[in-house]
């Protein structure tokens, strides 16, 4: 019997892996891990060409985005990067981790001729190509970087891209902290092993014994690199998380790790690597606090729901039949995205009242 396409894959995604773990000393960081499962060129789970977004499972994708669940989603954020790119005397767009380019369509074919550029930068090479193709009609509007631009005047988005950057895992057992990586099981396969470490979650909180949890610095350093860049302009980012006093509540002992497949979560990272999604909420008060740190002004900070709502959702479904109307619905449903996921909007050089927030703001829970 031969291997298919997805096993071989994953058999030299192993294999490298297995090779980085020898290499470092037979023990690996978890951040180290996750980076190369989800995008070691070529074989990781962004990087190997197999669909990732999509409604249901029967389509072979593994999860679904709001972009993907509506077009109303990129419809209501086009208000709110409207009103930004006025206030920044800007007609370009950036947005990081594209995805399948529905949040790009969408967001084109709103704005119109307000955006003369706008600019994708993703990780992964083969969903730059599908980009390309769902986005051929906008031409040479549409241009992909392969690296941070030397400098931005326009507005950022980034829709579930923060929870996708590699974290550090952290375990506490009651007396001492440490780093938890990966080394190599019997077979081909992979432990958990920890070590002593200096590192150390934000602020001052309580920890139970047997704690397993997360900390950022590379979404933290991403935040960081945009304020380096950001001359004058905005940025708006959407995904699912806390602030700190909830991420690191004693009762969220086990960390929010998770894994995504064919619709179904589970938190087995080391299980069918590269086959998977790898994520972790994201901390927003770390988000704000490296922002503000590096020179950026907090426009506002509130759940999906509200955002969506403050940038006109609810006008926009009116008339919409019910398919629309029960696709949008998901979007704001405490029980579905509207609570779980929350929106930050960050600004460099600009007076801005963001739309977004213009209610419900949480801002002082940061």
């Amino acid at each position: 019997m031969h291997p298919t396409a997805g096993e071989s894959l994953s058999a030299r995604l192993s294999s490298r892996l297995h090779a980085a773990i020898t290499a470092a000393g037979g023990w690996l960081p978890f951040d180290r891990f996750m980076a190369a499962a989800l995008y070691e060129p070529g074989l990781g789970y962004y990087a190997r060409g197999s669909r990732q977004f999509g409604t249901m499972p029967a389509c072979g994708s593994d999860f679904v985005t709001a972009p993907e669940l509506s077009p109303l989603f990129g419809r209501a954020l086009a208000r709110q990067v409207a009103q930004a790119l006025d206030a920044a005397q800007a007609d370009e767009v950036f947005e990081f981790g594209a995805g399948s380019g529905a949040l790009a369509e969408q967001l084109l074919q709103a704005l119109g001729g307000r955006v003369r550029c706008y600019s994708i930068i993703d990780l992964s090479g083969t969903l730059r190509e599908r980009q390309a193709r769902r986005l051929a009609a906008f031409g040479e509007r549409v241009r992909w970087l392969d690296a941070w631009p030397a400098s931005m005047h326009g507005v950022v988005v980034g829709n579930e891209v923060l929870d996708a950057m590699p974290v550090q895992l952290l375990h506490w057992d009651g007396r001492d902290w440490f780093e938890r990586g990966v080394v190599a099981d019997e077979g081909e396969g992979y432990a958990w092993s920890d070590r002593p470490t200096a590192l150390r979650p934000p602020g001052d909180h309580a920890f139970v014994p047997g704690t397993v949890t997360e900390i950022h610095p590379q979404a933290e350093a991403f935040i960081r690199s945009l304020a380096e860049r950001l001359q004058r302009g905005a940025a708006f980012f959407i995904d699912y998380g806390f602030p700190e006093a909830e991420y690191y509540h004693p009762q969220r002992s086990g960390g929010t790790l998770m894994c995504h497949r064919a619709h179904r979560a589970d938190a087995e990272p080391l299980a069918d690597v590269g086959e998977k999604d790898i994520t972790a909420h994201v901390n927003f008060s770390a988000i704000a606090l490296a922002a503000q740190d590096a020179g950026l002004t907090v426009l506002g900070y509130t759940s999906q729901a509200r955002f969506l709502m403050n940038c006109g959702l609810l006008q926009l479904l009116e008339g919409a039949d019910l398919r629309t109307t029960a696709a949008a619905q998901k979007l704001l449903a405490e029980h579905e995205m509207g609570e779980l996921f929350k929106a930050v909007g960050l600004a460099r050089g600009l007076q801005l009242d963001a739309l977004g927030f213009a209610a419900g703001d949480r801002s002082h829970t940061l």
